[in-house]
């Protein structure tokens, strides 16, 4: 018998926003080692005229919303234009991938997963975090220890609030680190440092597990400042100071992250799977609004 190389059925792509994020969706959508994906990309969607790119056209906002070829939305714009390109898209009768942070406040990340729901669509919120060789590494290091207490550090170049919104929720993706590796956390306090003369952020929240051990996570951002993580974490059994450089680079975890959206469209995710993902979402972005709140409101 001869192989299927063509699903029975395919779903329609529309790209919106080429950055950096939306080109590799492109680029994946256009792969030839997917011969037997259910996706076809349709087109692109951006503020700028581009024409084609890679032989993708471009097509209009209300164009994608009305078409019937287009069953599928892929937000990779700025952050703070996330929610509104999901409520349309939805609203259209659309399925849709996001890049995270979904949404800039938990309410309203709420009210669109349960628009989803009532559509009966997919609302998957990319986190490409958690399929790294790095966050691997961590989770099958802090496997079966007992915390003493920890600290996850990011530092970063200047951080532009008005196309990524606040702190805590554009660094999300540090946040969905520690819960996954050590489960619900409790919000203690949070403060910012600010010099905008300077470009320079530096945001410092006060966390702890359910058995009350300290996590500190700190995101601080300015000009010169190295994109790197650093770690330290205490255990009964040791101390934890740095995470080897991955083998394979950062290779295909947009790709898998598609995989993980696939499933959920053709139905191959565990009820299981999906509601366990859904909480920790929901949580990482109930303790960003916790730290916005005592960021803004000392």
């Amino acid at each position: 018998m001869t192989p299927k190389t063509q699903p029975e059925r395919m779903f329609g792509v529309v790209v919106v926003g080429v950055g950096r994020a939306g080109s590799v969706r492109i680029r994946d959508l256009q792969s030839p080692e997917l011969p037997s994906s259910p996706l076809k990309l349709i087109g692109f969607i951006s503020r700028r005229e581009l024409g084609n790119i890679n032989e993708a056209k471009q097509i209009s906002l209300q164009d994608a919303l009305s078409s019937t070829e287009v069953d599928i939305a892929y937000i990779c714009s700025e952050n703070t234009s996330h929610e509104e390109y999901i409520r349309q898209f939805l609203n259209a009768g659309k399925h849709v991938l996001v890049e995270y942070p979904m949404t800039l406040s938990l309410a309203s990340a709420q009210e669109l997963l349960k628009i989803a729901e009532e559509k009966g669509k997919i609302l998957h919120e990319e986190h490409i975090e958690l399929l790294t060789e790095d966050f691997a590494f961590l989770k099958n290091e802090v496997s079966g220890k007992e915390l003493i207490e920890g600290t996850l550090h990011f530092t970063g170049g200047p951080f532009e609030k008005e196309r990524f919104g606040f702190l805590a929720y554009s660094s999300i993706a540090r946040l969905s680190w520690l819960v996954s590796l050590f489960g619900e956390l409790a919000f203690i306090s949070a403060t910012l440092e600010e010099q905008k003369e300077n470009q320079y952020l530096k945001m410092t929240a006060n966390l702890e597990t359910l058995d009350k051990r300290p996590l500190t996570w700190i995101e601080e951002r300015g000009p010169g400042l190295k994109r790197e993580r650093h770690i330290n974490f205490l255990f009964e059994s040791g101390r934890l100071e740095s995470i080897p450089p991955p083998t394979q680079g950062y290779k295909n975890i947009f790709l898998r992250d598609q995989d993980i959206f696939v499933k959920k469209l053709l139905g191959q995710m565990s009820t299981e799977d999906l509601a366990k993902e859904k909480k920790r979402i929901l949580h990482c972005l109930g303790i960003a609004d916790e730290i916005q709140k005592s960021c803004q409101h000392p």
